[in-house]
């Protein structure tokens, strides 16, 4: 049951008030002034907060509720205040709800307007709290993390991401195979570096190739190694990345780019832990942990017969799928800040221009435009016009078009019925929602 606190002097208020909300199963306890009402906040706990503006015999200038606001949202910021009386000037009202009072509600009220208004700011409190609680959670469970673990100094904030770290940590301590999926640039290097960096062979070496900058031709001889003379301009033996990581982790990005030879000789290392260089007949035994990595879609690829499906379940013994920055939208102002550690700050615009943003680059994108705007920016602060977005992307959303009955009540069924959610989802405010409820008949 939601609790409400009245501060007024007027008994025959507080009466009034009472009885009103216990119909509607809503308690109610009373303070009598200002000092009583802080009082009693700090002892009981209340979602909603009604006071009166004035207090002392014959006053109307409302200066004691300014004074009663002002502490209140210094001690309790996040609670709901609603502004109760008969005589302060429709100014003071105005000026304390441009200070974050909820609303403000002249005497004599009408109990259904009231009412309404007193369980709309209940539902918002409870879903804030809610939204509060779920952030706390998602807050300990990256401090516990980076307790436990080698993040590597890897920056995410969203569930989708935090997800893919957790479990990188996790099997980062068997030696089994990983391939990480995912598009370019969404960061599968930095889950493989941290596999690396939670792993038995932390300590050993941690060798990067990138499967889809080399030649077809190279690619053998860049992994397993070279005797002289193994092909044109071979003049001398090297050494291949295998052997290179030889008691570490080897990170094959962009698997899928690897020809059908290399593919096969690929597989026999996984199995056997056994290879020759191009030219030599001599086996050499390395023991490795490999991590791969691709943005392509390896069953399709096996499906046309370009990607042994063999190899593809001895490196896909376990996967990770790194969800692109468009689904990670908790990571961007983060990663924005990350990147721009040490010079100008985001201007509260130019942040929801960067989350409003599609990011078909990802993560390197976002890098990309932060360093260019760190660069561009002529302010003291980094605005919209210095990230150079696309104009569809930066600028805001038209405005919806007028919802229908059937859009309102299939937002209140998947909201369950909390109208400040409901309102959210159909891009409205609660006032504007509750008049088309009131229009078409829908009850709250």
């Amino acid at each position: 049951m939601s609790t409400i606190l009245v501060i007024d002097d007027n008994p025959a208020v507080a009466t009034a008030l009472e009885v009103l909300f216990s119909l509607h199963d809503i308690a109610t306890v009373h303070a009598t002034g200002p000092a009583e009402g802080l009082a009693l906040l700090e002892r009981e706990p209340v979602d909603l907060v009604i006071q009166d503006m004035n207090f002392t015999a014959d006053t109307t200038s409302g200066d004691e509720g300014r004074e009663l606001f002002a502490a209140i949202r210094d001690r309790h910021p996040d609670l709901p205040v609603i502004l109760l009386t008969a005589w302060t000037h429709l100014e003071s009202a105005v000026e304390l709800i441009k200070a974050g009072a909820a609303d403000y509600v002249a005497k004599p009220w009408q109990d259904a307007k009231l009412l309404a208004t007193v369980n709309n700011l209940l539902e918002l409190s409870e879903a804030r709290r809610e939204l509060d609680q779920r952030r706390d959670g998602e807050r300990r469970r990256r401090e516990d993390l980076s307790r436990r673990y080698d993040l590597r100094g890897a920056v995410f904030a969203d569930p989708a991401s935090e997800r893919v770290v957790a479990l990188a940590c996790q099997v980062a301590r068997s030696e089994l195979p990983v391939l990480i999926t995912g598009p370019n640039g969404s960061g599968k290097e930095k889950i493989a570096e941290i596999i690396q960096a939670n792993s038995p062979v932390r300590d050993g070496p941690f060798v990067t190739v990138n499967c889809g900058a080399l030649p077809a031709d190279l690619i053998e001889a860049e992994l397993f190694g070279a005797e002289a003379g193994a092909y044109t301009g071979a003049n001398k033996a090297r050494e291949g990345k295998f052997e290179a990581a030889d008691g570490g982790t080897l990170f094959l990005d962009e698997i899928g780019n690897l020809p059908p030879a290399g593919q096969m000789k690929l597989l026999r290392v996984l199995e056997t832990g056994r290879f020759a260089r191009l030219g030599s007949n001599r086996e050499r035994q390395v023991r490795v942990r490999v991590v791969s990595a691709t943005n392509a879609d390896l069953p399709a690829m096996i499906r046309e017969g370009t990607f042994r499906e063999d190899l593809y379940y001895r490196l896909n013994t376990i996967e990770l799928a790194m969800p692109p920055l468009a689904e990670r939208p908790g990571d961007v102002l983060p990663l924005a800040e990350r990147f721009g550690e040490g010079g100008k700050p985001l201007s509260p615009a130019a942040a929801a221009a960067l989350q409003r943003h599609s990011w078909p680059g990802n993560v390197r994108e976002l890098r990309n435009v932060i360093q260019r705007a760190q660069l561009l920016a002529t302010g003291a602060r980094i605005e919209p016009e210095d990230l150079a977005l696309p104009r569809a992307q930066a600028s805001r959303p038209a405005p919806a078009r007028e919802p229908e009955r059937e859009q309102i009540e299939a937002a209140l069924q998947r909201a369950g019925g909390v109208i400040a959610q409901a309102a959210a989802e159909l891009g409205m405010s609660r006032q504007a929602l509750y008049r088309r409820m009131e229009r078409h008949g829908l009850k709250s």
